[in-house]
Formats: C-alpha cells, sequence, structure tokens
C-alpha cells in the first residue's frame, strides 16, 4: 500500500507540491505569529525585570501594560513612598506610547534615580543626558534604524540629538529626560509609574502594605515585581489570545479546504483505478485508509516544509528588524504539527468517504 501511496502522490507532482505547501503555509502563519507575540511580551518582560526595582507603584485604575496609563499624579507622591520603612530609592517615570512608524513606549526618566534601582546604564557610545533635546536610545534600535550618537532623531514630531546608545534590557528603547516628555505631554510635575528599590526584596509584600495604606493611596496599584511580572503573560493582555486563536482558526481553515480539493478531485480522477481495486477485494477501510495515508504523507511533508520556511524567516526578522524579537518554542512546534495533521485529515474525510462508497462496477465503466 505503501508504494502505491507514494507512486499516486508521485505521478501527480504539482498537485501534490501545491498541497504540501498550502499546509507549510499553516504551519508557518502559525509559528511565526505565535513566535512573534511570545517574543516580543518576552522580551517586554525582561526589560522590566531588568530595571531592577523590587515594587511597582501606579496611580488608580492604571493598566499593567506600560504606556497604556497616561501621568495623572503628583511626582511628590515619590517622596512620600520614599520615607516609608525599607525604601531605599524611588524613581518616578512618565511614559508615553507612540505610534510613529511603530508602536513603542518611550520612557522620560530622572537618570541618576533610575539607574540606583539596578546596574547603570551601560553605554555602548556616547553617554549620559547632556540637556533637554537629548535622547538615550538602546542597541537594538540603533542597529536597526542604523543611528549614531549626535544623529538627530524625530519623537513625538520633535527633534532630539542622540546622546548614548546603551545596552538593551533597561524598560524602553527610547529614553528622555522626565521634564522633557513631562511638557511634551502637558503634564509638568506628574508620572506615570513609581519604581521602588528596597533594602531586601523579600520585604516587598510588606512595603506593598504599606503603600496602600498611606491615606489616599488605598486605591493605587501596588505590586511586587515578581506578581507584576507574573502577569505578563498572552492571556492577560487584552486581545493577544484571541488574535493567536483567529490566526490558528484561520490557517486550520486553509488546511482543510486545500486538502479536501486536492483529495476529492483525486479521488474523482481514480474513480477507474478505485473500482480495479475493490473488484479484487479491496474493503471500504482498505480505500480510506489509502487515501487517509496519502494525506497524511502530505501533511508531514507540508510540515516540514513549514518549519524550515518559519526558521528562516525568524532568522531574516532578526536581522532586518532587530527590535521585534522572536522566541522559537518547540512546545508550539508540536502543537502546529499537530493541528496541520488534524485538519488535513479532516479534509480528507469526506473524500475518503466518497471513494469508499463507490460501487465497483460503476467506477469500473467510468470514462
Amino acid at each position: 500500500m505503501n508504494k502505491m501511496v507514494f507512486a499516486n502522490l508521485v505521478h501527480r507532482p504539482i498537485r501534490s507540491l501545491i498541497s504540501i505547501f498550502a499546509i507549510a503555509l499553516e504551519v508557518t502563519l502559525i509559528l511565526l505569529i505565535v513566535w512573534l507575540s511570545l517574543g516580543m511580551l518576552n522580551d517586554a518582560r525582561n526589560r522590566q525585570e531588568g530595571i531592577g526595582a523590587d515594587v511597582i507603584v501606579q496611580p488608580p485604575n492604571s493598566s499593567f501594560i506600560q504606556g497604556l496609563s497616561s501621568a495623572p499624579v503628583s511626582i511628590k507622591t515619590g517622596e512620600i513612598i520614599r520615607r516609608l520603612p525599607h525604601v531605599t530609592q524611588v524613581s518616578p517615570v512618565i511614559t508615553m506610547v507612540s505610534t510613529a512608524g511603530s508602536v513603542e513606549v518611550i520612557f522620560g526618566i530622572d537618570l541618576k534615580s533610575f539607574e540606583s534601582l539596578g546596574a547603570p546604564f551601560h553605554y555602548i557610545a556616547g553617554g549620559p543626558f547632556q540637556g533637554p533635546g537629548d535622547v538615550l536610545v538602546d542597541d537594538y534600535f540603533a542597529r536597526a534604524q542604523h543611528e549614531r550618537v549626535g544623529d538627530t532623531i524625530a519623537i513625538l514630531n520633535h527633534k532630539f540629538r542622540i546622546a548614548g546608545i546603551v545596552e538593551h534590557g533597561k524598560g524602553a528603547r527610547k529614553f528622555l529626560p522626565i521634564t522633557t516628555l513631562q511638557d511634551l505631554m502637558g503634564s509638568p510635575g506628574k508620572a506615570s509609574v513609581f519604581y521602588v528599590k528596597l533594602d531586601d526584596p523579600a520585604n516587598a509584600d510588606a512595603v506593598v502594605t504599606e503603600v496602600k495604606g498611606v491615606p489616599g493611596m488605598e486605591q493605587y496599584q501596588v505590586r511586587s515585581s515578581r506578581e507584576f511580572l507574573s502577569m505578563m503573560t498572552p492571556a492577560n493582555y487584552p486581545g493577544l489570545s484571541i488574535f493567536i486563536n483567529t490566526v490558528i482558526f484561520i490557517s486550520v481553515i486553509v488546511g482543510v479546504l486545500v486538502i479536501f480539493q486536492a483529495m476529492y478531485t483525486a479521488v474523482m480522477e481514480r474513480t477507474r483505478e478505485i473500482g480495479i481495486l475493490k473488484a479484487i477485494g479491496a474493503s471500504k477501510f482498505y480505500i480510506v485508509n489509502a487515501i487517509l495515508r496519502e494525506t497524511t504523507l502530505l501533511a508531514i511533508a507540508g510540515i516540514i516544509v513549514g518549519i524550515g520556511f518559519s526558521w528562516a524567516a525568524s532568522a531574516v526578522i532578526a536581522y532586518r528588524l532587530p527590535t521585534l524579537q522572536i522566541v522559537p518554542v518547540w512546545g508550539w512546534v508540536g502543537k502546529a504539527a499537530l493541528i496541520a495533521i488534524l485538519s488535513a485529515i479532516a479534509g480528507a474525510l469526506y473524500p475518503a468517504y466518497k471513494a469508499a462508497q463507490k460501487d465497483p462496477i460503476d467506477a469500473l465503466a467510468y470514462e
């Protein structure tokens, strides 16, 4: 049977190749979208962790997604937090989402207090702010945009000089002086989030309770960094899980329709062959088994090609767009393969059923 199945596929190479590439497209679409989504989420989590804070304080009704909150609270709130037990440093940060070219979060920082939360910035080129018109960018952004120290870039319709290029991994890819971003946003003296450093990270839960106990701060969003980072999952990001599931659903539909069309046409073309098989004693199960084996072989070939396409596309994206992080997850390779095989089999079930139901006498007479 295996020889017959392989011979049938080779006998119709164009149709077989189209089916293989359709399944490969299904696998590639699933893997790239998932890897890219998880990669961007993982990158955001790593950059938050790289800040080095132990507790994160946000105004009431703020989203944990950076940049989606405005700057409604006074920067003086940081002084209240700094006076609490176990607190060694508080760094106010104002955040702003920019959609110019791509969606990104810009940080307005007080450089001294921000660096004191963890390790200081590692300058690959240049140095700290020299004035309100300066900006720091990370190495990923600089490499992607071919920018150098001294170049001018546009942020929020204003020109800024690149004062330094820093190693990635500390919150954002672009940093402005906090007063500069406050003025651009029309929020002087305001902050979006306060990053808090403690004498011991083990005291984070106690400090969370203390902050919420301050009069007027009962409704603030106060979380330990551990809790904050644990929330950065696909399930907690609005629409991300729906987006991934929608992509998978569309991919499955494509796979089912292509396999259905290919196998149904193949069954119609091989009506006489099926009649001969049934005339010499082939059972309905034998016919169905042959059709499904063809489908499975096509699916396996498509999966292999799709995985190869996915890795190649990931390498190209990483080279051309280093700010877009892709994290290949082997678990999703298995899921995509299973989805592709199941969708291919689903598409072949009706053609296989039609083939098994053919009357051998009618099939032999078919021209």
